[in-house]
């Protein structure tokens, strides 16, 4: 806990310190205009399911065939992102929702986010079969990653709901060594995100997805919301001065992320590309279970503002202190 704590101390004094970057004094590289009305987006991502929904866009782009030009920068953690959107070196970016609401808060409220593009890619593995439901899950050790994380909150969110309080949360530091343990013993319990549900199957026809936490949410969920792993944020400086070029960008992001669900073959091939997922027939069987969307507008807000109060709930701090407020959500 004293590590994550110092970890975001450290990211909230960066952001406060840089805050007025975001506001439009960068470092003078942000957007620029290229071959007269087209304009020239920088964007940054994260090497993982939230970009997946990209791919078929970066390609688009890379044959002239988008209203926008754009320069996709991908990173393998957030902490790389959020500096680069502070200085003005990112226009948009796609990153975890609640560090994006995080970056909202310790801003000033300098950034909207502008669609939701993954939901959940969460779910429980085993190779013990007789579990159907969350109330299997009584008095059983379930295998995770990430203390204090999204994922951790979630599934004590969904324990919770159930009434479950005599499971026990052990946690490992990497998802690999949560698949070894599955591997090791077929009645073990584990919470993995895609692709990792997908490895771990595919290398043990033993272990299979016992339960859907997306479905689990809804389940417990009456408000509307939704589990959700990503959005996409945009400056503020950038969307008032670029309001047609964001408009262009959520259309060519929604084309984008129809394409990955429809065309899984040629959609993996691009993930292999762009260093997402290393192997095409991994990518082909993860991609549908990792819940790639474009969601936009009030359903995008209505989505994504019930999550973060439940994550509020749980630890304040896992959304910065407070809920943002309504600027937050970029609604036309």
């Amino acid at each position: 806990m004293k590590k994550r704590m110092k970890k975001l101390v450290t990211i909230k004094m960066a952001l406060m310190l840089a805050c007025c970057l975001l506001a439009g004094c960068g470092n003078g590289r942000g957007t620029q205009q290229v071959d007269g009305e087209r304009t020239l987006v920088h964007i940054g991502a994260l090497k993982g399911p939230t970009t997946i929904g990209l791919v078929n866009l970066m390609a688009d782009a890379e044959s002239g065939e988008t209203a926008n030009d754009y320069e996709v920068q991908m990173a393998t953690a957030a902490d790389e992102i959020l500096p680069l959107m502070v200085k003005g070196d990112l226009d948009i970016a796609l990153v975890p929702a609640n560090v994006a609401s995080v970056l909202y808060n310790n801003t000033d409220g300098a950034i909207s986010v502008i669609d939701i593009n993954t939901l959940g890619v969460l779910y429980i593995v085993s190779g013990d079969t007789s579990i159907t439901s969350v109330a299997d899950l009584a008095g059983k050790t379930i295998y995770l990653t990430g203390k204090g994380t999204t994922p951790d909150y979630s599934l004590q969110y969904i324990l919770s709901e159930n009434g479950l309080t005599d499971c026990t949360l052990e946690y490992k530091s990497e998802a690999t060594e949560v698949a070894a343990v599955l591997a090791e013993d077929l009645n073990a319990v584990g919470l993995l995100p895609q692709p990792f549900v997908t490895v771990a199957c595919t290398q043990n026809e033993a272990l299979s997805i016992v339960l859907d936490m997306n479905e689990e949410w809804d389940k417990v969920q009456d408000q509307g919301s939704s589990m959700v792993t990503g959005v996409t944020v945009a400056r503020n400086a950038f969307l008032e001065e670029h309001p047609e070029a964001v408009t262009a960008f959520l259309e060519e992001h929604a084309v984008s992320a129809q394409k990955a669900n429809n065309d899984v073959e040629n959609t993996a091939s691009l993930v292999v590309e762009a260093g997402i997922i290393a192997q095409a027939p991994i990518a082909q069987k993860a991609i549908p279970g990792c819940n790639i969307v474009c969601i936009t507008g009030e359903k995008m807000r209505q989505a994504l503002s019930g999550y973060l109060e439940v994550l509020y709930d749980l630890d304040p701090v896992s959304v910065g202190g407070t809920l943002p407020e309504e600027g937050f959500y970029y609604v036309p």
